[in-house]
């Protein structure tokens, strides 16, 4: 197994050093931990090195990691598409939803957080380059479905989420993320209390950086490949 340990110090300098290099506050971001096909001993090495937050594509694989792990102290996000089928279990037993898109969706997950729960924090998934195999809202249709989510009562909506066509080149990275970094902006203008940018993979994250990310998703950077 990868020395995840070591990993994420060494990813919590660079993303630091990242923020700092464009002027931003080095304890900015955060790191989202993609633990998606890795093993629970994998993720029980990334707690014990003080990461919380983990992020799961697949929804019986990321529940049969929460039996495991209840003992622990993780956060758990969602971020795989999300169908309506599936909106109950993620109501119940997610911290997290990054991938909202729909209001027929947001609507059923605000229905069915348990009263005992805080709100659902969501993020809504914006189709940024659209591609026509992408999940998420088009642009055009963002500000209608943040205020439609940011009215529902189960749900806590902190922001906007992308994941843009990818590219190697670090100024073709950014503009996507510039985009949206524009559109978050404006929505707080308007007067939604945002607080989250969900952008940024292994292959992107410091273009997402310098644009003004918040929160990065990280998973073959922490975890190596992943098995199978």
């Amino acid at each position: 197994m990868k020395n995840i340990a070591q990993s994420l110090t060494d990813l919590r300098h660079e993303i630091a050093a990242c923020a700092r290099e464009h002027g931003r506050d080095a304890t900015a971001v955060s790191l989202l931990a993609v633990s998606k096909k890795q093993p629970v001993a994998a993720i029980r090495a990334a707690l014990d090195a003080g990461q919380t937050d983990f992020g799961e594509n697949y929804l019986q694989e990321a529940l049969d990691k929460m039996t495991a792990l209840a003992d622990s102290h993780a956060c758990w996000h969602f971020i795989g598409p999300l169908q309506s089928n599936k909106t109950r279990a993620v109501a119940e037993h997610f911290d997290w939803v990054h991938t909202l898109d729909r209001d027929k969706v947001a609507r059923r997950l605000s229905e069915q957080r348990p009263a005992d729960r805080p709100p659902l924090n969501v993020c809504i998934q914006v189709n940024i380059s659209a591609e026509a195999s992408k999940s998420g809202v088009d642009p055009a249709r963002l500000p209608e479905l943040a205020a439609t989510i940011s009215s529902l009562p189960g749900l806590r909506l902190r922001g906007l989420m992308a994941l843009p066509a990818p590219t190697v080149d670090f100024e073709a990275q950014r503009r996507p993320f510039r985009q949206l970094r524009e559109t978050f902006e404006q929505l707080r203008a308007g007067g939604l209390e945002l607080d989250t940018l969900s952008l940024g993979t292994s292959a992107d994250f410091a273009a997402a950086i310098a644009e003004g990310s918040t929160l990065v998703r990280l998973g073959t950077a922490v975890f190596g490949a992943r098995p199978g």
